[in-house]
């Protein structure tokens, strides 16, 4: 089955049971594959309501209409989208929805109305994703970047939607059916209790579009192909040795026998369907740490930024007042407030009604360069530190980075260039970079950190890149014992780790260091083996892991 082929009957048993599957994801870029999904959903039996990934509260939910309260003078509501009857909600860059708005959309969907989710997955990334709880109750999840123009063909849905639906509702499934539904879920390492569900669903709307009265085979086959495929986190490896006697029959069961299946159909089914690289990229993900796209963290304030739903505060903030949401705290209870107050004229406000308003920034990105300076190899990893810096100081501006360089030798580190995004004041820095002595490498953990705190406290999102060999010799002390070294440097390892503050370990030595490995592993950083670095490879790692 063609991907578009798999878009296609995706869509067609969407339609037959929208309410049972939930919904359908497109992973895919705006394109004629797309637009012709786009216009054949269109055509399904319920409304379709196209929607923003950062509507707000008072558009979703609907709020006091302000305007045609105060002119009534009567309390006059304002019904929020998902408050209609059964809809399909369009949902374009569905990577970017808001957590309170993918919230809302899957109460909408759990509630039972007949709702139903198209969700259009840009994401360039593979970290960029619809969120879990969103894809989770949507059935089906198809990808359409690999279509050409020449595999589209004209999709045309059956005429008899309703007849199919009431149908789909009596087509009776067996026990053993049920069973290994559930048995494949589980066999795949799938833990969503929606699954199996979507599963049955699937294959009793298939059922029904070829208009038969029982789940066979060849109905669960699609079914599990459509819904377990992209959910698959481990392919089961049939390990059971085989006791069978060479006289017993092969295959006694019939492929299209309606009381079991063999698990080899399904899986076949659900490999055929797998993308060629999924499985491998799922425990590369499983083990990466996200560190982000270099923007810094979320941060709520009250003077600039993307503006946040207003919230109630205490008299002495010094947030600005949000007249229109106090407004609209404040009319609901004016009666009874005149009641209370027949004197009053106007309004009647309380403290309780005060709204203030919030807003959300990014911080800036700090990335710590923490070098090591020592033995007759320092002027080569200086040489390649300072290339990376100069490299990722020319993307600072659109990555919105600050960098900063401490350097570790002898029995200590220095801070050679202070967080800055200056490019000429960088290479005046690090013209000259002093080099050689031993491997103080607590001491430059401990001055890392140390710069991170500070800067996180002003407002920068730090991250510490440490470009080493990891052979330390040098305790804290300044004492040359290599044991009492490596002890120190894994003490403020754990140091790092609790303060959460992110970090990337770049292994400089011709063989990965099992010692730097399990000192990353400590520091809870990603671990970038790197031997014979240069300064585009160190900055490529570093976009990498970052990335």
């Amino acid at each position: 089955m063609t991907p578009w082929q798999r878009a296609t009957l995706a869509l067609t048993l969407l339609a037959i049971n929208p309410r049972a599957l939930g919904g359908l994801v497109v992973r895919a870029r705006s394109g004629a594959a797309r637009d012709a999904l786009l216009k054949a959903a269109t055509n399904l039996p319920i409304p379709s309501v196209r929607l923003h990934p950062h509507m707000t509260a008072q558009v979703l939910d609907g709020d006091i209409d302000l305007s045609s309260t105060l002119s009534g003078g009567t309390l006059v509501m304002q019904r929020g989208l998902l408050d209609r009857p059964p809809s399909l909600f369009i949902l374009p860059m569905a990577e970017r929805v808001d957590p309170y708005m993918s919230t809302r959309l899957g109460q909408a969907l759990d509630a039972g109305h007949s709702h139903a989710l198209l969700a259009l997955d840009e994401g360039a990334e593979e970290t960029e994703a619809l969120p879990p709880a969103l894809s989770d109750r949507s059935a089906f999840h198809v990808t359409l970047g690999e279509v050409a123009i020449s595999d589209i063909t004209q999709i045309t849905l059956p005429d008899n939607l309703d007849d199919l639906r009431r149908t789909a509702r009596k087509i009776s499934v067996t026990p053993a059916i049920l069973s290994d539904l559930v048995t494949l879920a589980v066999s795949l390492g799938i833990s969503s209790l929606r699954a199996p569900t979507f599963a049955l669903n699937a294959a009793q709307a298939h059922a029904a579009l070829y208009e038969r009265d029982t789940v066979t085979t060849g109905d669960v086959t699609i079914a599990t192909a459509l819904v377990y495929a992209h959910r698959a986190t481990q392919i089961p490896q049939d390990d059971t040795p085989d006791d069978t006697p060479p006289d017993a029959p092969q295959n006694s069961i019939p492929q299209d026998h309606p009381l079991s299946i063999p698990q080899d159909i399904l899986l076949d089914a659900i490999k055929a369907a797998l993308p060629p690289d999924l499985l491998s990229n799922l425990d590369a993900k499983a083990k990466k740490r996200t560190i982000g796209s270099g923007s810094g963290a979320k941060r709520t304030g009250n003077r600039r930024g993307k503006p946040l739903p207003a919230r109630q505060g205490p008299k002495a903030s010094a947030a600005r007042v949000d007249l229109v949401a106090t407004l609209r705290a404040a009319i609901p209870w004016q009666t009874l407030r005149k009641r209370a107050q027949p004197d009053r004229t106007g309004p009647v406000f309380q403290q309780s009604d005060l709204r203030h308003k919030r807003y959300q920034s990014l911080s800036d990105r700090l990335l710590i360069f923490t070098v090591d300076a020592s033995g007759s190899a320092a002027m080569a990893r200086l040489a390649e530190a300072k290339g990376a810096v100069e490299l990722l100081l020319s993307e600072a501006y659109a990555r919105r980075d600050h960098v900063a360089l401490i350097a570790f030798r002898g029995t200590d580190a220095d801070l050679i260039l202070p967080p800055t995004r200056s490019l000429v004041q960088t290479k005046k820095r690090l013209a000259a970079l002093p080099g050689g002595g031993g491997t103080p490498l607590a001491s430059g953990l401990t001055a890392a950190l140390t710069l991170a705190q500070t800067t996180h406290q002003k407002g920068l999102t730090p991250t510490i890149v440490l470009l080493t060999d990891g052979r330390a010799n040098v305790a804290l002390d300044g004492t040359g014992n290599r044991a009492l070294a490596a002890t120190d440097a894994q003490q403020i390892a754990t140091q790092i780790a609790s303060n959460r503050v992110e970090s990337i370990v770049i292994d400089t030595t011709i063989r990965p260091e099992k010692a730097l490995r399990h000192l990353a592993q400590i520091m809870d950083a990603t671990y970038v083996p790197l031997p014979r670095a240069d300064a585009k490879g160190v900055s490529a790692a570093i976009t990498t892991a970052l990335a």
